[in-house]
């Protein structure tokens, strides 16, 4: 696909998935609440092999999960004390977008908990979030695990959200934007991948890209 067709695909979309950590948001949304936890160093290595390629998203999720177990009140706290800041121009580029007629979503393998505060600034419906979700005991807050249920909690899930959002509303073109090798995934079925390197260029991203962005500018300007 040349880079001319990817940015018609992108003014012609009916609908846009956003991944969220490191493109919506400028961190990586467990790696915050880990640091909140004690065990930043630890699970942003295992983040960094995910989001490269070299090792399945499940297994990755299991293993830095484990390393710290938030309970609920760790995630209020840390959301509290260091709520995730939205990437410069993306309340912009979601106005713009949603102005429009293009339907936005957003299609995470962080967390629920915390992205769904996000997509309230944002005006995103939370019926359009699809994310992992965390587990606790009800008495006590305790972890207890994440749904192995959510398509975004296993490799490969984000093309099975994007793939039914397609089926089942019939979205042509749809198109996959993100800063990660498990985001690039999702084409097909998204019709093309948008390649995002504001926060952290991945090379193995910027070169599958069917157009690779910079800035959130050039998203939007490309709107016009």
């Amino acid at each position: 696909m040349t880079l001319q067709r990817a940015k018609q695909l992108w003014r012609k979309s009916r609908a846009v998935c956003f991944d969220v950590d490191s493109t919506v948001v400028t961190e990586e949304g467990i790696d915050v609440l880990a640091d909140a936890c004690g065990a930043g160093p630890a699970v942003a290595e295992w983040t960094r092999r995910a989001m490269g390629g070299s090792v399945p998203f499940h297994v990755a999720l299991e293993a830095r999960l484990n390393l710290f177990k938030p309970s609920r009140k760790d995630v209020e706290d840390c959301l509290a004390r260091h709520p995730l800041q939205l990437t410069p121009g993306m309340p912009e580029l979601m106005k713009k977008l949603q102005d429009n007629g293009k339907h936005v979503y957003l299609v995470s393998g962080g967390f629920r908990q915390m992205i769904h505060p996000v997509a309230k600034v944002l005006n995103i419906p939370l019926e359009r979030v699809y994310a992992n979700n965390l587990l606790f005991e009800e008495a006590s807050g305790k972890y207890m695990g994440f749904d192995v249920n959510e398509p975004t909690s296993r490799a490969g899930g984000k093309g099975v959200v994007v793939g039914n959002l397609k089926e089942k509303f019939g979205y042509d073109p749809i198109i996959m934007v993100g800063d990660g090798a498990t985001d690039m995934e999702a084409r097909p079925p998204a019709t093309a991948f948008v390649g995002f390197g504001g926060i952290v260029v991945r090379d193995a991203v910027k070169n599958g890209s069917d157009w690779y962005a910079m800035n959130v500018q050039e998203m939007i300007d490309e709107l016009d």
